[in-house]
C-alpha cells in the first residue's frame, strides 16, 4: 500500500451534491488510480488508521477514500464552515507527519468483472455485463468521483443492473434523481437489453 513521504502536503476542501459531505483533496497519493475504500462507522475502519482516526471527531459518520482525496459524511446539524478548518488541519498534519493511511498488507478488493460477478451467468449475460462494466468505468465512475464518490458493478439479471455507490453519493438526497435521470438513461441507451438501474446500499 501507499506511503507517503512527501514533507509539504496540501488539502482543500470541495462540495459535492451531498450537504453532508466534503470532499478534501490532497496533493499526493493515498490509492491507486480506480481503487477507494468506504467506511460507514468506526468498527469497519479496522484496517485504515486513518478513518479509526477521522472516526474520533463526534461529528464525523462515514469515510470514504480515494486516490487522492478524502470524502467526509458528517451528521446532520452542523455547519460545515465550523469543521472544514479543523479537519483540513487534522488531515495535513496526519499525512505530513507520515501517519499511516492503512494497516501494513492492506489491498482494496478488486472491483467485480462479469465473470466474477455472475458465477453460473449464460454467456449473453457475462457479455451484457461486460459491456455494462466497461461503461461505468470509462463514463460514469470518474464523474461520480468527481463528486467524492464511487459507483461499482455488482449485477446483471433479467435487464436489471445492480450497482453499489459509495462516499458522499451514499446518503446523498440527489443520488436516486442520478442514477435513474442520468446512469440509467445511459446504460439504455448504449446497452438496450438493460431495462433498470437500481442501487444497492443507497439510503434515501
Amino acid at each position: 500500500m501507499l506511503e507517503n513521504k512527501e514533507k509539504t502536503v496540501s488539502v482543500y476542501a470541495e462540495a459535492n451534491p451531498n450537504p453532508e459531505s466534503m470532499k478534501f483533496v490532497m496533493n499526493i497519493s493515498l490509492l491507486p488510480d480506480g481503487q477507494s475504500v468506504d467506511y460507514a462507522n468506526l468498527e469497519s475502519a479496522v484496517e485504515s488508521p486513518l478513518a479509526q482516526e477521522l472516526f474520533n471527531f463526534d461529528y464525523v459518520s462515514r469515510v470514504f477514500i480515494a486516490s487522492n482525496f478524502v470524502t467526509v459524511t458528517k451528521s446532520a446539524g452542523i455547519e460545515w464552515v465550523k469543521l472544514i478548518p479543523e479537519l483540513r488541519t487534522f488531515l495535513k498534519s496526519y499525512v505530513e507527519a507520515g501517519g499511516p493511511i492503512f494497516n501494513q498488507g492492506f489491498e482494496v478488493s478488486k472491483p467485480a468483472t462479469g465473470g466474477e460477478a455472475h458465477g453460473e451467468a449464460s454467456e449473453g449475460d457475462a457479455a451484457i455485463s461486460k459491456k455494462v462494466i466497461d461503461l461505468l468505468e470509462n463514463y460514469v465512475r470518474p464523474a461520480v468521483e468527481q463528486d467524492g464518490g464511487n459507483i461499482s458493478f455488482k449485477s446483471y439479471k433479467d435487464g436489471v443492473v445492480t450497482v453499489h455507490l459509495q462516499g458522499s453519493c451514499s446518503g446523498c438526497p440527489s443520488a436516486t434523481v442520478t442514477l435513474k435521470a442520468g446512469i440509467e438513461n445511459l446504460l439504455k441507451r448504449m446497452v438496450p437489453e438493460v431495462t433498470e438501474v437500481v442501487a444497492d446500499g443507497v439510503t434515501v
